[in-house]
């Protein structure tokens, strides 16, 4: 049905009543839909990440929300490879501002964010807090420090870590909560 060089015309309307088919939990024309889409896909997230592990399971994520999102798909506003190239680009994107976090940006953008206090001494707390903060995150292990900031900081969900730190789901909730738990010991919380 499909070549990895692209989609034609003809194979956009097929596309279309693919992603139909799919809406309505048909894995046969999710898969068909997938060998006639991937290459495409894939380049585009290819582009955007530069990295062909991180694209690789990229595009695992976007196939998943492609087939959660597939009633949502409107032929009137857009064809439905342009619809899906743009899961794949916004996907993409989202990885890759949350890769140049783990890359070393970390501790400096929780830095330079503005401390919208309106008081100087309420300016001073907070940044004796955010010291104190920045202390105890350089205190963890850089696997745990890492996790905490993706999840806490950017978002990131449970799943997400697994794949990226190549860990059981359970294995992440349970780094998280032992990370969490020795930040508030160090912090002096209980």
């Amino acid at each position: 049905m499909s070549s990895s060089r692209g989609v034609n015309e003809k194979e956009g309307s097929s596309l279309e009543g693919l992603l139909h088919a799919v809406a309505s939990g048909d894995r046969a024309a999710f898969r068909r839909l997938y060998d006639a889409t991937q290459a495409k896909l894939y380049g585009v997230v290819l582009r955007i990440l530069r990295d062909r592990a991180a694209a690789d399971d990229a595009v695992q994520e976007i196939y998943v929300r492609i087939w959660d999102k597939a009633a949502d798909f409107d032929p009137g506003k857009a064809p439905a490879l342009t619809w899906m190239a743009t899961i794949a680009r916004n996907r993409a994107i989202d990885l890759l501002r949350s890769a140049r976090l783990s890359a070393g940006a970390d501790v400096q953008e929780i830095e330079d964010l503005p401390a919208e206090a309106s008081e100087p001494l309420e300016a001073r707390q907070r940044s004796e807090e955010l010291r104190r903060l920045l202390s105890c995150l350089a205190g963890l292990d850089e696997e745990r420090r890492q996790m905490i900031l993706l999840a806490y900081y950017r978002g990131a969900t449970r799943e997400a870590l697994s794949r990226r730190f190549e860990r059981p789901v359970p294995t992440v909730k349970t780094l998280l909560h032992r990370g969490l738990a020795q930040l508030r010991e160090c912090l002096g919380h209980d």
